[in-house]
């Protein structure tokens, strides 16, 4: 694939904030300890201290790959997966985090976007810091309970739907209902190219295993392994129990709700869209089939829709004997990831790293590092039915990113035999006004006003009509102008990013593990460019 790169702000598709983000603004400086750059990662590491209990992380991942019904074919990558998890045991050893739900069929593009992100970004800090290691780590979202946004995806312009009614933590769900859905999207991946290996693969990870987090971890390996991705559910007894001390100490001093809602506040000061906000008690309690905001009511610790409720001595027991009923929302969920991870950055999409900022002054409170934020890549494939399109209509990597409107009239202006152009006339016009308005003011100073009213009247009348020779043009184009639209459509479905709405599933179909080997080999995380991958 080529690969032609173009500033995120080009795009109109990232916030305002992300790019102050990007280009350091000063203003935001206090909502995050390290710029993502190697000089950045070089202060970091001077300064990390690592909280991660190594021996009971490895231990952990150890037996959720190889122990007792974690059933993963024994391929050569399994070692080498292996081998990375033995180097989380050293001090010298990082992880390189990204998460996100666990979307049926990894949802959309930019799932896959992340993780290739982590991968490379590894493989960059290694380079620059040889005498480091750096593991790779998907962090599953297994006890988040929104199943709407994880049964679907879209595919070839077909939704792919599991319909079932679920409760609880999305990881714990069985798929053994998902065989219509499997088969429907094994039906658009057609019999062609590398069909058969994607369909094994998905077969397999929703049909062999009962628990979403677990098939979600066989297919998510099946992709990466070979790469030395390490997968990590966090909804364990034993992880949490580390967790234990801010949970119960964040449920009855509600330290988030106070530290985060500050930082709110001076966030929205600077015109900044808020994405989270905290709760008094930013935990569910969590079981099978349940997973219930806690809140305090009447002096005492309730679940939501339950009528569970304790004392503040019984909470405290309970955190203590059970401290994997307590799941951290939105705003915790970041915390305990850095608390049981020897983590050095984070990736995650533009709304991730807003929510991030929003985060700093409750690490700080608990004394918790902060790692380095690293918007994800993102990237535009185009397929080579596509690319010819683009190339017979002579229209850039950028272009593609404007309305179809903008790049219409701009190809029309640009190829039509006619000037359409009204701005030469209208300097006349305007040097014609100056006269009137300097004669009119001997006569009378109050007059000026009224030709300056005409004068705007005009102009206004002047660019409709420019806008009328423009259009009258496009119709003599009309054939050539509705492959503008044709390209618009296949690129951006929905008016959206493809990454937001297309699967990976086609594209792997088409070109296999070369597309992830692509995306590695194309995708830079530290030069924070949009990339436009043509075949």
């Amino acid at each position: 694939m080529e690969a032609a790169c173009i500033d995120y702000k080009d795009t109109g598709f990232f916030s305002q904030t992300v790019i102050d983000y990007l280009e350091d603004v000063p203003e935001l400086r206090s909502f995050y300890c390290y710029r993502p750059t190697l000089q950045g990662f070089a202060e970091f590491f001077n300064n990390k201290k690592i909280v991660a209990n190594r021996p009971l992380l490895t231990q952990v991942l150890t037996e959720q790959y190889f122990g007792k019904g974690a059933d993963f074919p024994q391929l050569e990558s399994q070692e080498f997966v292996k081998a990375q998890i033995e180097l989380l045991k050293n001090d010298n050893t990082f992880t390189i985090t990204t998460g996100h739900q666990l979307n049926i069929f990894t949802g959309p593009l930019y799932f896959i976007y992340k993780i290739v992100t982590a991968i490379k970004l590894c493989r960059q800090l290694k380079e620059a810091f040889p005498d480091k290691d750096f593991v790779p780590v998907y962090w599953m979202a297994s006890e988040d309970h929104d199943f709407a946004e994880i049964n679907y995806t879209n595919i070839g312009g077909k939704k792919v739907h599991w319909w079932y009614e679920a409760a609880g933590a999305t990881g714990r769900i069985n798929p053994d209902t998902m065989r219509q859905a499997i088969n429907q999207y094994k039906g658009v991946l057609g019999i062609d190219g590398h069909s058969s290996e994607l369909g094994e693969m998905v077969e397999t990870a929703y049909t062999k295993f009962d628990k979403l987090a677990d098939a979600t971890r066989y297919l998510v390996n099946a992709l990466f392994a070979q790469y030395g991705l390490v997968i990590i559910d966090a909804d364990d007894r034993r992880l949490k129990a580390e967790f234990a001390p801010i949970i119960e100490r964040d449920i009855i001093e509600q330290n988030s709700f106070k530290n985060i809602s500050e930082a709110n506040s001076k966030l929205q000061q600077l015109g900044v869209h808020i994405q989270v906000n905290p709760r008094e008690i930013n935990f569910f309690y969590l079981k099978d089939q349940l997973r219930e905001r806690i809140v305090f009511e009447n002096g005492r610790y309730a679940v939501m829709n339950t009528d569970i409720s304790f004392t503040e001595d019984e909470l405290k027991q309970e955190i203590q004997a059970a401290p994997e009923r307590f799941s951290p929302n939105v705003v915790m969920r970041p915390l305990y990831q850095e608390c049981i991870l020897p983590n050095a950055a984070y990736i995650g999409g533009g709304a991730e790293v807003v929510y991030w900022l929003e985060l700093k002054s409750n690490f700080d409170f608990y004394g918790i590092d902060f790692p380095v934020l690293i918007l994800r890549n993102s990237g535009l494939v185009v397929r080579k039915e596509t690319a010819a399109k683009i190339k017979s209509m002579e229209l850039s990597p950028a272009m593609l990113f404007k309305s179809t409107d903008e790049i219409k009239n701009d190809w029309v202006k640009k190829h039509s035999n006619h000037d359409l152009s009204l701005t030469e006339e209208w300097r006349e016009f305007e040097r014609t006004f100056e006269k009137i308005k300097l004669a009119s003011h001997k006569i009378d100073p109050t007059l000026p006003p009224s030709a300056a009213a005409i004068q705007a009247r005009l102009k206004h009348a002047v660019d409709n009509f420019q806008k009328k020779l423009v259009k009258a043009e496009k119709r003599n184009y009309q054939t050539r102008l509705e492959q503008i639209e044709h390209i618009k459509e296949d690129l951006f479905p929905k008016n959206s990013l493809q990454e937001r709405n297309e699967n990976f599933g086609l594209s792997y179909v088409k070109w296999g593990q070369l597309f992830i080997d692509e995306l590695i080999r194309n995708f830079e995380p530290l030069d924070f460019k949009f990339t436009v991958l043509t075949e």
